[in-house]
């Protein structure tokens, strides 16, 4: 299995490398107590129609190497960087989901864009949806507080209870089969204690209201009106307003986990994401040839 080393710290962390090497590149990481498995409704069409997809452990997550540190945002930011770098990735849309969508944030604003062309942020906790000075709409941080030690006290749990709410089960549409959501709670009790916890730490104290704007990339928002993990005014309207170049798609009765549950619309809305973004691009570039050979 292909692992690189964490330019931070040394931790091996494990990626998966799928479809034709020079297909258009898709980046995807994953949010809390999830490996690149979250993705395999996206991942594999996507890879069968000619993408090149490019799924990554998190520390603690999946087959990736547990560690103590690195549960901060740079860190994290760091590691996805570090993969693209590993892979010598260019003009990469990068697609995150929940907690990640702030690590493909920071990611951008830490690192620049020299290498990710575009973004895509799916049922983003992104900018921060705890109440703060700048966010005095937002969730009880003694809320916040008190599920957490549901959370430790029992994980599994914690994750068998809330299944339903992730994926709005009781809306129209959104049936999964119970082995399905059993398969996911297993996947996420395979993030080590130190990992689950770590991250959800980043999310209690999220607050990208200021960094958003610096994003100079286009970005695809995509959210659902039923998730309660990350309420769509508090995180997924507001990172569209403060995008310079975002578009918001909004998913009739998608909860948190729209990736399985919408799992055909989303990977439609990507591939026409990526395509229209790489058409635009190519079109600016004929533009400044045509403009240059004018010059000349």
């Amino acid at each position: 299995m292909p692992y690189y080393a964490s330019l931070v710290d040394g931790t091996r962390l494990h990626y998966v490398d799928h479809g034709p090497a020079r297909g258009p590149v898709v980046v995807f990481v994953s949010s809390a107590y999830l490996g690149y498995e979250l993705w395999e409704y996206q991942m594999l069409p996507l890879a069968e129609a000619g993408y090149r997809c490019v799924g990554l452990d998190r520390r603690g997550h999946g087959r990736s190497d547990d560690a103590w540190l690195g549960y901060d945002l740079d860190t994290l930011a760091d590691d996805v960087r570090g993969l693209l770098d590993h892979l010598d990735l260019r003009e990469v849309t990068l697609v995150g989901h929940s907690v990640d969508t702030a690590e493909v944030v920071r990611c951008l604003t830490r690192h620049g864009t020299d290498r990710v062309a575009r973004a895509v942020l799916v049922a983003g906790v992104t900018p921060g949806f705890v109440r703060s000075p700048g966010l005095p709409q937002g969730v009880d941080p003694t809320v916040v507080r008190a599920d957490d030690e549901i959370f430790r006290r029992d994980r599994a749990g914690y994750f068998t209870a809330s299944a339903d709410d992730f994926f709005a089960a009781s809306r129209p549409g959104n049936e999964l089969s119970a082995a399905y959501v059993r398969h996911l709670v297993d996947r996420c009790l395979a993030a080590t204690p130190r990992a689950a916890n770590g991250v959800r730490a980043v999310v209690a104290a999220l607050d990208l209201t200021c960094e958003l704007p610096g994003v100079r990339v286009p970005v695809l928002v995509v959210h659902g009106t039923h998730d309660t993990s990350a309420p769509l005014a508090l995180t997924g309207e507001r990172a569209a307003r403060l995008l310079p170049h975002a578009t918001l798609k909004v998913y009739e009765n998608g909860g948190h986990g729209l990736f399985a549950t919408h799992a055909q619309q989303l990977t439609a809305d990507l591939r026409e994401f990526v395509e229209a973004a790489a058409g635009e691009c190519r079109a600016d570039a004929a533009g400044e040839s045509l403009a240059a050979a004018r010059v000349g």
